[in-house]
Protein backbone atom coordinates (compact mmCIF):
# COMPACT_ATOMS: atom_id res chain seq x y z
CA UNK A 1 0.00 0.00 0.00
CA UNK A 2 3.32 2.27 -0.08
CA UNK A 3 2.32 5.28 -2.24
CA UNK A 4 -1.27 5.49 -1.65
CA UNK A 5 -2.57 8.66 -0.07
CA UNK A 6 -5.92 7.39 0.60
CA UNK A 7 -8.69 9.64 2.57
CA UNK A 8 -11.21 8.14 5.12
CA UNK A 9 -14.57 9.82 5.52
CA UNK A 10 -16.38 8.51 9.04
CA UNK A 11 -13.35 7.91 10.53
CA UNK A 12 -14.43 7.73 13.63
CA UNK A 13 -17.33 5.21 13.14
CA UNK A 14 -16.98 1.50 13.69
CA UNK A 15 -15.65 0.63 10.43
CA UNK A 16 -14.09 3.73 10.20
CA UNK A 17 -11.92 2.85 12.61
CA UNK A 18 -10.89 -0.49 11.41
CA UNK A 19 -10.14 0.77 7.97
CA UNK A 20 -8.15 3.67 9.08
CA UNK A 21 -6.37 0.91 10.93
CA UNK A 22 -5.97 -1.27 8.32
CA UNK A 23 -4.89 0.46 5.62
CA UNK A 24 -2.59 2.76 8.07
CA UNK A 25 -0.80 -0.68 8.98
CA UNK A 26 -0.01 -1.97 5.35
CA UNK A 27 2.34 1.47 4.49
CA UNK A 28 -0.79 3.69 3.05
CA UNK A 29 -0.55 7.92 3.71
CA UNK A 30 -4.20 7.96 5.41
CA UNK A 31 -6.07 11.27 6.45
CA UNK A 32 -8.49 10.65 8.96
CA UNK A 33 -12.16 12.66 8.43
CA UNK A 34 -13.95 13.53 11.60
CA UNK A 35 -16.71 15.47 12.08
CA UNK A 36 -15.43 16.74 15.76
CA UNK A 37 -12.12 15.98 17.00
CA UNK A 38 -12.30 12.19 17.63
CA UNK A 39 -12.43 11.55 21.43
CA UNK A 40 -9.58 9.43 23.23
CA UNK A 41 -11.09 6.35 22.45
CA UNK A 42 -10.92 6.62 18.88
CA UNK A 43 -7.22 7.75 18.89
CA UNK A 44 -6.24 6.63 15.50
CA UNK A 45 -2.49 4.80 15.08
CA UNK A 46 0.61 6.96 15.14
CA UNK A 47 1.55 9.21 11.80
CA UNK A 48 -2.55 8.69 10.64
CA UNK A 49 -3.42 12.76 9.74
CA UNK A 50 -6.79 13.72 11.54
CA UNK A 51 -8.84 16.06 9.65
CA UNK A 52 -12.28 17.97 11.19
CA UNK A 53 -14.44 18.69 8.32
CA UNK A 54 -18.14 18.79 8.43
CA UNK A 55 -19.28 17.11 4.91
CA UNK A 56 -22.98 18.84 4.68
CA UNK A 57 -20.48 21.97 4.84
CA UNK A 58 -19.51 22.80 0.72
CA UNK A 59 -17.07 25.05 0.60
CA UNK A 60 -15.43 23.07 3.84
CA UNK A 61 -15.30 19.37 2.14
CA UNK A 62 -14.01 21.40 -1.29
CA UNK A 63 -11.26 23.53 1.13
CA UNK A 64 -10.39 19.78 2.34
CA UNK A 65 -10.23 18.49 -1.08
CA UNK A 66 -7.23 21.15 -2.25
CA UNK A 67 -5.69 20.63 0.78
CA UNK A 68 -5.25 16.78 1.32
CA UNK A 69 -5.30 15.95 -2.56
CA UNK A 70 -5.75 12.80 -2.09
CA UNK A 71 -5.54 9.54 -4.97
CA UNK A 72 -8.10 7.41 -3.30
CA UNK A 73 -11.41 8.06 -1.29
CA UNK A 74 -13.30 5.44 0.99
CA UNK A 75 -16.73 7.21 2.34
CA UNK A 76 -18.28 4.99 4.64
CA UNK A 77 -19.38 8.43 6.43
CA UNK A 78 -23.15 9.00 7.02
CA UNK A 79 -26.60 8.22 9.23
CA UNK A 80 -27.82 4.97 9.68
CA UNK A 81 -30.58 4.51 12.08
CA UNK A 82 -34.05 4.15 10.97
CA UNK A 83 -36.06 5.27 13.65
CA UNK A 84 -33.78 8.27 13.53
CA UNK A 85 -34.60 8.77 9.94
CA UNK A 86 -38.23 8.79 10.94
CA UNK A 87 -37.27 11.65 12.85
CA UNK A 88 -35.32 13.90 11.05
CA UNK A 89 -35.66 13.00 7.51
CA UNK A 90 -34.25 15.97 5.91
CA UNK A 91 -31.51 15.47 8.00
CA UNK A 92 -30.95 11.76 6.39
CA UNK A 93 -30.86 14.01 2.86
CA UNK A 94 -28.44 16.37 3.63
CA UNK A 95 -26.08 13.89 5.47
CA UNK A 96 -26.18 10.25 3.29
CA UNK A 97 -27.10 12.35 -0.61
CA UNK A 98 -25.88 16.00 0.16
CA UNK A 99 -22.87 15.25 1.33
CA UNK A 100 -22.11 12.98 -0.52
CA UNK A 101 -22.61 15.01 -3.69
CA UNK A 102 -20.51 17.81 -1.91
CA UNK A 103 -17.49 15.20 -2.22
CA UNK A 104 -17.82 14.09 -5.53
CA UNK A 105 -18.36 17.99 -6.75
CA UNK A 106 -15.00 18.24 -5.32
CA UNK A 107 -13.10 15.54 -6.38
CA UNK A 108 -14.06 17.09 -9.67
CA UNK A 109 -10.55 18.65 -9.51
CA UNK A 110 -8.76 15.65 -9.14
CA UNK A 111 -10.02 13.49 -11.80
CA UNK A 112 -7.73 10.74 -11.32
CA UNK A 113 -9.21 9.64 -7.94
CA UNK A 114 -11.37 6.53 -7.18
CA UNK A 115 -13.83 7.10 -4.88
CA UNK A 116 -15.46 4.00 -2.89
CA UNK A 117 -18.82 4.57 -1.52
CA UNK A 118 -20.89 2.66 1.13
CA UNK A 119 -24.01 1.68 0.33
CA UNK A 120 -26.97 -0.19 2.43
CA UNK A 121 -28.50 -3.58 1.51
CA UNK A 122 -31.43 -1.40 2.87
CA UNK A 123 -31.55 0.44 -0.42
CA UNK A 124 -35.21 -0.59 -2.33
CA UNK A 125 -35.45 -0.81 -5.93
CA UNK A 126 -36.84 2.64 -8.50
CA UNK A 127 -39.70 1.54 -10.08
CA UNK A 128 -41.07 -1.40 -8.31
CA UNK A 129 -44.46 -1.30 -6.87
CA UNK A 130 -42.94 -1.21 -3.40
CA UNK A 131 -41.59 2.26 -2.40
CA UNK A 132 -38.97 2.74 0.08
CA UNK A 133 -39.96 1.52 3.48
CA UNK A 134 -38.23 4.50 5.72
CA UNK A 135 -36.37 7.92 5.13
CA UNK A 136 -33.29 5.96 5.72
CA UNK A 137 -33.63 3.32 2.82
CA UNK A 138 -34.47 6.58 0.32
CA UNK A 139 -31.22 8.49 1.32
CA UNK A 140 -28.87 5.09 0.27
CA UNK A 141 -30.97 4.55 -2.83
CA UNK A 142 -30.76 8.38 -3.83
CA UNK A 143 -26.92 8.29 -2.90
CA UNK A 144 -25.97 5.08 -5.06
CA UNK A 145 -28.21 7.11 -7.63
CA UNK A 146 -26.24 10.53 -7.53
CA UNK A 147 -22.96 8.48 -7.04
CA UNK A 148 -23.14 6.55 -10.41
CA UNK A 149 -24.78 9.37 -12.12
CA UNK A 150 -21.97 11.69 -11.14
CA UNK A 151 -19.66 9.18 -11.84
CA UNK A 152 -21.07 8.94 -15.70
CA UNK A 153 -22.01 12.39 -16.29
CA UNK A 154 -18.65 13.67 -15.50
CA UNK A 155 -16.06 11.25 -16.41
CA UNK A 156 -15.39 10.46 -12.77
CA UNK A 157 -13.68 6.95 -11.30
CA UNK A 158 -16.95 6.52 -8.88
CA UNK A 159 -17.24 2.82 -6.99
CA UNK A 160 -19.99 1.34 -5.10
CA UNK A 161 -20.33 -1.16 -2.29
CA UNK A 162 -23.09 -3.06 -0.10
CA UNK A 163 -22.14 -4.50 2.74
CA UNK A 164 -23.98 -6.91 4.80
CA UNK A 165 -24.61 -7.18 8.34
CA UNK A 166 -20.80 -6.28 10.01
CA UNK A 167 -20.07 -7.88 13.09
CA UNK A 168 -16.11 -7.37 14.92
CA UNK A 169 -14.86 -5.95 17.68
CA UNK A 170 -15.27 -1.93 18.51
CA UNK A 171 -18.02 0.20 19.42
CA UNK A 172 -21.23 -1.01 17.57
CA UNK A 173 -25.02 -0.49 18.06
CA UNK A 174 -25.66 -3.87 16.60
CA UNK A 175 -27.80 -6.99 17.04
CA UNK A 176 -24.18 -8.76 17.78
CA UNK A 177 -22.88 -6.00 19.84
CA UNK A 178 -25.86 -5.27 21.56
CA UNK A 179 -25.99 -8.81 23.30
CA UNK A 180 -22.67 -8.79 23.96
CA UNK A 181 -22.97 -5.52 26.02
CA UNK A 182 -25.69 -7.50 27.77
CA UNK A 183 -23.59 -10.41 28.69
CA UNK A 184 -21.19 -8.52 30.07
CA UNK A 185 -23.36 -6.80 32.03
CA UNK A 186 -25.14 -9.60 33.46
CA UNK A 187 -21.54 -11.09 34.43
CA UNK A 188 -20.85 -7.76 35.90
CA UNK A 189 -23.82 -7.47 38.51
CA UNK A 190 -23.75 -11.54 39.24
CA UNK A 191 -23.36 -12.11 42.82
CA UNK A 192 -24.77 -9.02 43.37
CA UNK A 193 -28.55 -7.61 44.32
CA UNK A 194 -28.27 -5.35 41.15
CA UNK A 195 -30.54 -7.04 38.47
CA UNK A 196 -30.77 -5.59 34.74
CA UNK A 197 -34.23 -6.54 32.33
CA UNK A 198 -33.59 -9.95 30.24
CA UNK A 199 -32.50 -9.07 26.56
CA UNK A 200 -35.58 -9.07 24.28
CA UNK A 201 -34.54 -11.30 20.87
CA UNK A 202 -38.37 -10.86 19.07
CA UNK A 203 -37.59 -13.04 16.44
CA UNK A 204 -35.78 -16.42 16.61
CA UNK A 205 -35.98 -17.20 12.88
CA UNK A 206 -35.39 -13.79 11.44
CA UNK A 207 -32.97 -14.28 8.66
CA UNK A 208 -29.33 -12.09 8.19
CA UNK A 209 -25.69 -12.76 6.83
CA UNK A 210 -23.58 -11.34 9.30
CA UNK A 211 -19.49 -10.85 8.16
CA UNK A 212 -16.43 -9.83 10.21
CA UNK A 213 -15.85 -5.98 10.01
CA UNK A 214 -12.10 -6.35 9.29
CA UNK A 215 -13.12 -8.51 5.99
CA UNK A 216 -15.22 -6.07 4.69
CA UNK A 217 -12.19 -3.71 5.19
CA UNK A 218 -10.02 -5.69 2.94
CA UNK A 219 -12.69 -5.99 0.56
CA UNK A 220 -13.06 -2.54 0.09
CA UNK A 221 -9.63 -2.26 -0.89
CA UNK A 222 -9.83 -4.93 -3.14
CA UNK A 223 -12.77 -2.80 -4.74
CA UNK A 224 -10.73 0.47 -4.84
CA UNK A 225 -7.68 -1.90 -6.34
CA UNK A 226 -8.93 -3.99 -8.65
CA UNK A 227 -13.30 -2.65 -9.22
CA UNK A 228 -14.83 -1.59 -12.30
CA UNK A 229 -15.87 1.97 -12.19
CA UNK A 230 -19.22 2.17 -12.41
CA UNK A 231 -19.84 -0.73 -10.93
CA UNK A 232 -21.91 -2.08 -7.65
CA UNK A 233 -20.16 -4.52 -5.52
CA UNK A 234 -21.89 -6.69 -2.70
CA UNK A 235 -19.97 -7.52 0.27
CA UNK A 236 -21.20 -10.49 2.30
CA UNK A 237 -20.04 -14.32 3.83
CA UNK A 238 -22.43 -16.10 1.52
CA UNK A 239 -24.54 -17.50 4.58
CA UNK A 240 -27.36 -16.28 6.37
CA UNK A 241 -28.15 -17.39 9.59
CA UNK A 242 -31.09 -16.74 11.97
CA UNK A 243 -30.92 -14.65 15.01
CA UNK A 244 -31.73 -17.19 17.43
CA UNK A 245 -28.50 -19.11 16.00
CA UNK A 246 -26.06 -15.92 16.66
CA UNK A 247 -27.62 -15.15 20.21
CA UNK A 248 -26.81 -18.82 21.15
CA UNK A 249 -23.52 -18.94 20.16
CA UNK A 250 -23.01 -15.10 21.49
CA UNK A 251 -24.46 -16.54 25.26
CA UNK A 252 -21.87 -19.64 24.91
CA UNK A 253 -18.99 -17.34 25.25
CA UNK A 254 -20.84 -15.72 28.85
CA UNK A 255 -19.54 -16.99 32.28
CA UNK A 256 -22.81 -16.49 34.18
CA UNK A 257 -26.60 -17.20 33.39
CA UNK A 258 -27.87 -14.44 30.98
CA UNK A 259 -31.38 -13.15 31.69
CA UNK A 260 -33.03 -13.56 28.11
CA UNK A 261 -37.14 -13.13 26.65
CA UNK A 262 -37.26 -15.10 23.93
CA UNK A 263 -40.44 -13.37 22.46
CA UNK A 264 -42.52 -15.05 19.60
CA UNK A 265 -40.68 -17.37 17.19
CA UNK A 266 -41.64 -14.72 14.30
CA UNK A 267 -41.50 -10.98 14.25
CA UNK A 268 -39.26 -8.21 13.69
CA UNK A 269 -36.07 -7.95 15.73
CA UNK A 270 -37.00 -3.96 17.83
CA UNK A 271 -33.69 -4.45 19.61
CA UNK A 272 -30.87 -4.63 16.74
CA UNK A 273 -32.73 -2.09 14.75
CA UNK A 274 -33.22 0.64 17.39
CA UNK A 275 -29.84 1.77 16.37
CA UNK A 276 -27.04 1.34 13.87
CA UNK A 277 -28.34 -1.07 10.65
CA UNK A 278 -25.16 -2.52 8.53
CA UNK A 279 -27.66 -4.31 6.37
CA UNK A 280 -30.97 -5.85 5.30
CA UNK A 281 -32.80 -8.94 6.86
CA UNK A 282 -32.91 -10.72 4.00
CA UNK A 283 -32.04 -9.31 0.06
CA UNK A 284 -33.12 -10.99 -3.52
CA UNK A 285 -30.78 -12.24 -5.90
CA UNK A 286 -29.62 -9.00 -7.81
CA UNK A 287 -27.17 -7.76 -10.44
CA UNK A 288 -25.07 -6.45 -8.83
CA UNK A 289 -21.10 -7.90 -8.44
CA UNK A 290 -20.04 -9.69 -5.88
CA UNK A 291 -16.50 -8.65 -4.44
CA UNK A 292 -15.28 -12.17 -4.47
CA UNK A 293 -14.88 -11.82 -8.27
CA UNK A 294 -12.22 -9.81 -7.18
CA UNK A 295 -10.01 -12.57 -5.53
CA UNK A 296 -11.05 -11.68 -2.36
CA UNK A 297 -13.15 -13.98 0.62
CA UNK A 298 -13.46 -13.90 3.76
CA UNK A 299 -11.11 -15.08 5.79
CA UNK A 300 -12.62 -14.75 9.99
CA UNK A 301 -15.08 -17.44 10.88
CA UNK A 302 -18.02 -16.78 12.27
CA UNK A 303 -17.23 -18.15 16.31
CA UNK A 304 -14.17 -15.55 16.07
CA UNK A 305 -15.94 -12.49 15.21
CA UNK A 306 -18.41 -12.99 17.80
CA UNK A 307 -15.94 -14.09 20.64
CA UNK A 308 -13.62 -10.71 19.84
CA UNK A 309 -16.48 -8.72 20.59
CA UNK A 310 -17.62 -10.41 24.00
CA UNK A 311 -14.12 -9.83 24.64
CA UNK A 312 -14.03 -5.97 23.51
CA UNK A 313 -16.77 -5.34 25.55
CA UNK A 314 -15.20 -7.16 28.55
CA UNK A 315 -11.52 -5.11 28.15
CA UNK A 316 -14.00 -1.75 27.70
CA UNK A 317 -15.32 -2.75 31.41
CA UNK A 318 -12.30 -3.53 32.80
CA UNK A 319 -10.72 -0.42 31.50
CA UNK A 320 -8.30 -2.39 29.36
CA UNK A 321 -7.68 -1.63 25.42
Amino acid sequence: MKGRKLLITGAAGFTGRHAVAYFKAGGAEVTAVVRRPAAESAVFPEGVQQYVCDLSDRKAVHDMIGQVRPDEVLHLAGRNSVPESWRDPLLYMETNVMATLYLLEALRAQPASRILVAGSRLKYRPGTAVGPPHPYSLSKTLEELVSLAWGTLFKQPVLLAEPCNLIGPGPSTGFCSLLAQHIVRSEAVSGTDDEIPPFRLSSRIELRDFLDVRDAVRAYDYILRKGETGKVYRIDSGKQRTLGEIAEKLLAHAAVPVGMDWGPEAGVHAEADAGVLHGSVTQPETSEDNVTALGWSAAIPLEQSLADIVDFYRASREGRM
